[in-house]
This record gives C-alpha cells, structure tokens and sequence, in this order.
C-alpha cells in the first residue's frame, strides 16, 4: 500500500490539486514524468485503450488498475485524493473535515475517506453517486477480503455477479470481496452509501 500522506510532490504542479478530475490528474502525473500512453500502459501491464480512456474520464478503472497505472507513474494512489486540513490528525480518528476525498469526475462519484490510515485491515468509504454516476459497464472484483454497507440516501443498483438488486434507503449489504460487482445510482437523486471492505483498498 502506497503511502497516502501528500497530495502535492515537488514535481507534480500545485494545480493539479485544484482539479476534481482523476483522468486530468493522471494525465497531468503522465506529462510531468515525460511518458507517453505505451509506456504507462507496458509499466502497469493494463492496455494503452485504457490509461487512455481513463485519462479522458470514459471510464473508471478499477482499483487494482488504478494501483498499477499510479505504480507506473511513480505516485501513491492518495495523491488522487484532495486532503483538507490535517491539523490535529491522529491515528485513531478522522475529523469530517479531514476527511480525504476522490472525485471521479465524468463518472459522478465522490468517494470520502472516513478511516484512518493507522488501520489497513478495514476502510470505510462515504460514496456519493450522482444520478447517471456508476462504476462503468464492466464488472470488477477484488482477491481478498469482504464489502458491506447501507444506503443512507436516494437509490443503489447493485450487481454481484450478474445478478441486480435494487437497494433503497436503509438498506444493507455483504459480500465476499471475489465475487464481480458493479453499481450505479437509480432515478433523480444521488445515492449516499455508507461502504466498508476489508482489507483497505486506497
């Protein structure tokens, strides 16, 4: 696991920060390190279509690719993530406005870090979708671990293993972390989902 301290390296301009796009911020990564699409994608071993469609915000990878191209480009996965002030951070609590946060940008998902770094067996996740938002068309897994959550608000449709369910307010889920997923929000208003897995996956 990459450390997730800073945001802002020395060669990676400030201005980056600035932006809610994780493509532009990759892209951005790509050019300060003078490599072309090629050679990210032979680094992380994933396919040239993908870094670029990741990079143009088409699609969202997942986070095994995500941790491979961030690899290839020589920055921590947590440099994708805006942090707010860290004053006073400790190894036991995350204060709301510490609260590291990824935004997807063209696929309409806010994801907050809610755990402390100090704890890698599990992380929590506060997910905001925005209506038309979803984790893209093509199912993804993880080796290890277990997912659970509850909808907090609006509507989630999720789909483990082909099988889709529609999830309301207050409802809850579990699953082992192999089975293939994808989700995505239903209707006109964002889908707030409380999600925990373990192990951590950022």
């Amino acid at each position: 696991m990459f450390p997730t301290t800073s945001l802002s390296p020395p060669d990676l301009p400030a201005e980056a920060a600035d932006r809610d796009d994780l493509g532009a911020r990759l892209r951005l990564r790509r050019k300060v390190r003078g490599l072309s699409l090629k050679e990210v994608a032979r680094r992380a071993d994933v396919s040239i279509g993908l870094v670029s469609q990741v990079e143009r915000g088409l699609t969202m990878p997942s986070v095994r690719s995500l941790g491979a191209i961030c690899g290839a480009l020589e920055m921590p996965v947590g440099w994708l993530f805006d942090t707010a002030d860290a004053g006073g951070a400790d190894d036991l609590v995350v204060r709301r406005h510490q609260r590291r946060v990824l935004d997807l940008g063209a696929k309409g998902m806010v994801k907050e870090l809610m755990t402390p770094d100090s704890c890698p067996g599990i992380q929590m996740m506060r997910l905001v979708i925005r209506p038309g938002g979803s984790t893209g068309d093509t199912p993804y897994n993880h080796p290890t671990g277990s997912k659970c959550g509850t909808v907090l608000s609006g509507r989630l449709m999720l789909e483990v293993d082909g099988e889709v369910r529609r999830l309301n307010t207050g409802d809850s889920f579990a699953f082992e972390a192999t089975r293939m997923i994808r989700f995505w929000c239903e209707g006109s208003e964002a889908a707030e989902v409380l999600w925990i897995v373990t192990p951590a996956v950022y």
